[in-house]
């Protein structure tokens, strides 16, 4: 039976200065190695270009509410993945408030899905008497879109 589709979904990729760094880092590899062998320079520049290209989108975790493979709606944030009749409040964080829930506001049994280039995300309250995380901080650049995912989800799911 063919899965709908998710209700939000992200891949927190690295922004404009995470590409710019993968493509120095290519150059100047490059460059080191062009008195060596020319050739060889612009070989070794493009496989470590395609290796940390890949490297950045296979690290960048995806944020996704979506159903899971029983049918209900999970929240999926990098690995971790919980469904969303678990979720209770959630908060949309802007840059401010994120730095202070991961600073001073941060309980150390808190889950946290965090890109630093990724400012803004959300925090979800868990309500699951079995499970000691108290809430989820999870990083996104449309942090009101991924809360009014989760809400709605979580709302279909407990009717």
């Amino acid at each position: 039976m063919p899965q709908p589709d998710a209700a939000y979904r992200e891949r927190l990729l690295p922004g404009p200065g995470g590409w710019s760094a993968a493509l120095a880092f290519a150059v100047i590899l490059g460059i080191a190695l062009w008195p060596v062998d020319e050739v060889l320079s612009y070989a070794t520049a493009g496989i470590a270009l395609v290796v940390l290209v890949g490297l950045l989108w296979w690290t960048s975790p995806v944020v996704a509410v979506a159903p899971g493979t029983d049918g209900t709606p999970h929240l999926r944030a990098g690995r971790a993945v919980i469904p969303t009749s678990l979720l209770r409040d959630v908060t949309v964080l802007d840059r401010e408030a994120m730095t202070h829930e991961l600073g001073p506001g941060l309980d150390a049994r808190a889950y946290v899905c965090l890109r630093a280039w990724a400012r803004t995300g959300v925090r979800v309250e868990v309500d699951d008497p079995a499970d000691p995380t108290p809430y989820w901080l999870v990083s996104t650049r449309h942090a009101p879109a991924l809360a009014a995912a989760i809400t709605a989800s979580a709302r279909s799911a407990s009717a």
